[in-house]
């Protein structure tokens, strides 16, 4: 009988055994996860700014290189998922603004390396590889062969409706001086750098659902399809968070069309690009007066550029509703806005507003066209 009662109690503290031994195992086998999870970081983990900013301080102590940046450059090469591409190249650039020294040790391979990330299907990875170009652009030594991506970034802005890459090509393509090879380019997208300017207009157009958005840019004096010339579609008013971004994507637009706008060769392209009826709407005091002092600085260089003994000696002519005839054309109220701009809040605003004016006390024989009869200003004869 003692025998039978044993045996029950004998399969007990063998199971219990088992067990525990089972528990070990796999707290043993957890530990060597967690372990092996550790050690084994992914290539952008370590690429925190503040990591980063402690291997600045170690190579200011040490005087020697982290290796960080070479090491994400050679794990760019590698295949990897478009979210880890994305993730490296963010991390490249922090490492490129943060470790001035290494930057400057990588070579234009490297900058070739980040350029063929622009024809990465994903849009996230273009717009991160955008911003690590920007960030090598500061370097003077890869400006030349950054330059040579300038084409692929003006198709990109003129062909891809997205806030976000619209500002990482602005603003690269603001970075530098861009090349006179790419003018012709220049030329073809006009027309989609001043929808972009206008960009007011066009959100109210795009669907909620992420469906198709506004039709095909137009070029110089075409009609977009579905839309009479004389029809205006303003904005019902985006979100607070949409119209900061909205005003930076404005902002870096304009600020290229003013560099362009000193070019003698792409001064009439500006002038003859097609514009919204209500274009001056850029020019309400109830703009942002980054955004405000920006618009200025533009009318002011396009009609110092139209008063120019270079540009009088051609008889141009101009589109209906071209940028011209939106700021210099006999219907233009240009004029009523700067009188209302020069009691800005914004001291910056108003001087500036005062040098378009001054700016347009030109000689009457400006505005002659075959076509058209001179153009008038309430600021000339004295008035």
């Amino acid at each position: 009988m003692s025998c039978i009662c044993q045996r029950p109690r004998q399969m007990d503290i063998r199971k219990g055994v088992v067990s525990l031994a089972t528990g070990a195992g796999a707290v043993y086998l957890l530990y060597k996860a967690i372990k092996a999870g550790i050690k084994c970081q992914p290539p952008f983990c370590s690429a925190s700014p503040i990591c980063i900013a402690r291997l600045a301080i170690e190579r200011e102590r040490h005087g020697r290189d982290s290796g960080e940046l070479r090491r994400l450059l050679n794990s760019l090469e590698c295949k990897q998922d478009p979210y880890t591409r994305s993730m490296i190249l963010h991390s490249i650039t922090r490492c490129v603004y943060l470790l001035e020294s290494e930057a400057s040790a990588c070579t234009n391979d490297d900058i070739t390396l980040v350029g063929s990330m622009l024809d990465d299907k994903d849009n996230s990875v273009k717009i991160q590889a955008l911003n690590t170009l920007k960030a090598f652009s500061g370097i003077r030594k890869f400006r030349l062969k950054i330059q040579e991506h300038s084409i692929k970034v003006l198709e990109l802005i003129s062909t891809i409706w997205d806030s976000e890459l619209h500002i990482a090509g602005l603003r690269l393509l603001n970075n530098f001086p861009l090349p006179d090879f790419v003018h012709p380019q220049l030329r073809r997208v006009m027309p989609a750098l001043m929808e972009i300017l206008q960009s007011d207009y066009i959100l109210a157009q795009v669907p909620e659902d992420g469906g198709p958005g506004p039709d095909p840019l137009p070029g110089p004096g075409t009609t977009p399809r579905g839309r009479s010339r004389d029809s205006c579609h303003p904005c019902s008013g985006p979100s607070a968070f949409s119209r900061v971004a909205l005003c930076s994507v404005q902002v870096q637009a304009i600020r290229l069309l003013s560099s362009l706008a000193q070019k003698n060769d792409l001064l009439y392209d500006i002038l003859n690009c097609q514009v919204h009826c209500n274009f001056l709407n850029l020019f309400q005091s109830t703009q942002p007066g980054s955004l405000l002092f920006e618009v200025l600085v533009f009318a002011e260089r396009l009609s110092e550029g139209r008063s120019s003994p270079h540009y009088r000696a051609v008889k141009w002519h101009y589109n209906e509703q071209s940028l011209h005839e939106a700021l210099f054309g006999d219907d233009s109220r240009l004029a009523d806005r700067l009188l209302a701009l020069v009691i800005h809040p914004e001291e910056d605003v108003q001087i500036q507003a005062c040098k378009v004016i001054v700016s347009l006390q030109c000689p009457q024989d400006v505005g002659i066209r075959p076509s058209c009869p001179p153009s008038h200003s309430c600021f000339n004869n004295g008035e």
